[in-house]
C-alpha cells in the first residue's frame, strides 16, 4: 500500500468515525441525555440502557460473548420503540448500528417513551 492509498484509508475510515460519533450525540440528545457521554466509553452503554428503559445491571450481558449480540438487538428495538421507530429499524440499530444510529440522530424522529 503506498502512502496515499493508506492516507485516503485513514481519511475515510476517520470520516466514518466521526459521522458514528455525531449520531450518537444526536440521539443522545433528542432522548434529553448530555451529547458529549457518546464518546466515553461504556458510559455511553448505560446512556444507551437509559434511552432504551432497560435496567442498568444489563451492562454486564453486554460482556457476555454472543450474548451481547442478542442484546444489542433487544436493545436496539426498545430505542427504536421509543423513537417511535419499527422492530426492523431496531435490528438495524442493534446489528448495524454505525448506519442506523446516524439516521436516527439526523432524522426526524423524536425522542418518545413508548409503552413496553
Amino acid at each position: 500500500m503506498n502512502g496515499t492509498a493508506a492516507f485516503v484509508f485513514v481519511a475515510v475510515e476517520l470520516a466514518v468515525i466521526v459521522a458514528i460519533i455525531a449520531g450518537f450525540w444526536k440521539v443522545f440528545v433528542k432522548a434529553g441525555k448530555p451529547g458529549w457521554a457518546a464518546i466515553i466509553p461504556i458510559y455511553n452503554v448505560i446512556v444507551v440502557l437509559q434511552i432504551a428503559g432497560k435496567p442498568l445491571w444489563w451492562i454486564f450481558l453486554f460482556l457476555i460473548p454472543l450474548v451481547n449480540i442478542i442484546m444489542a438487538v433487544i436493545v436496539g428495538i426498545a430505542v427504536a420503540k421509543n423513537f417511535g421507530k419499527s422492530d426492523a429499524f431496531g435490528i438495524g440499530l442493534g446489528l448495524l448500528g454505525f448506519i442506523f444510529y446516524p439516521v436516527l440522530g439526523f432524522g426526524d424522529a423524536q425522542y418518545q417513551v413508548a409503552k413496553q
